[in-house]
């Protein structure tokens, strides 16, 4: 039976794709994004963070055969968990009435969901024989064959472009861009309906986006771009964790979102 590890499972989402959705965050990522802000889905293996904000000083931890559930104040968390396709799928289904009546569904995120390919696509197939409206959020750094388990499944990618420039993604993530744009391409070609999602970080890829816009203007099959402002909310996550924390100082303004949201406004 194929296991994945997941890092968390959100219900209620509405900004993952249309409608009400449930979004499984699976664990482990290719890239390491500077400003990402689930640097608990980074590694590929569990976590258990301690947030001393929270530490109620009740001892428990230092019992034997103490795991992060029995911390009485949720100072420990634990992120990454196992689990099976049987296990997950009826945990998605008990929204369906929700998904029905919004047009929502269930996205699978990350962290890099691709990376564990073959439960998504055994995840997704099952969840298309129930009907469900299926997304997968993906950076595109992944093999090509990795995507055609999913294509068939998968009724929307949510589609990272963080650069367009190589030299500006290698800065901003550790790793090229190429594979990424041809997989865009290729899903593209495919007939696969996408949705782009730029982050924006300024300072960072400010320069990228009248390029991005040309790249988007060369594809057919694009339904939506959407600018993801970014923002600094994960710090404690990094400090939790022990990870050196990357995040960029400074915050977009309201006038340079809208700078950013023009230059996709007339896209056809």
């Amino acid at each position: 039976m194929t296991k994945a590890i997941i890092s968390d499972i959100k219900r209620f989402a509405v900004h993952d794709g249309d409608g009400i959705r449930t979004t499984v965050f699976f664990k482990g990522c290719p890239l390491k994004c500077l400003w990402c802000h689930n640097p608990e889905s980074i590694s590929f293996k569990p976590q258990t963070a301690f947030y001393q904000n929270k530490c109620i000083g009740c001892g428990e931890c230092k019992k034997e055969g103490f795991t992060p559930k029995d911390c009485l104040g949720g100072a420990r968390v634990l992120y990454g968990r196992e689990i099976s396709v049987d296990e997950l799928l009826p945990i998605l289904l008990e929204d369906k009435d929700f998904y029905e009546t919004s047009g929502g569904g269930v996205t699978l995120s990350g962290g890099e969901c691709l990376c564990q390919a073959e439960f998504c696509a055994e995840l997704l197939k099952e969840l298309k024989l129930e009907k469900v409206n299926t997304a997968v959020d993906t950076c595109g750094f992944v093999p090509r064959a990795y995507i055609d388990k999913v294509l068939p499944y998968t009724d929307t990618f949510l589609y990272d472009v963080k650069s367009f420039d190589e030299d500006v993604h290698i800065k901003c993530t550790g790793a090229s861009n190429k594979v990424i744009l041809e997989n865009l391409k290729y899903i593209d070609s495919c007939d696969g309906a996408i949705e782009i999602r730029i982050p924006y970080v300024p300072g960072f890829n400010d320069s990228q986006l009248e390029k991005i816009a040309d790249l988007i203007k060369e594809l057919k099959n694009v339904k939506a771009v959407k600018i993801l402002p970014y923002h600094n909310f994960a710090g404690s996550k990094y400090s939790a964790l022990g990870m050196k924390n990357t995040l960029p100082e400074e915050l977009p303004t309201e006038e340079k979102i809208r700078k950013a949201e023009s230059v996709f406004r007339n896209i056809d």
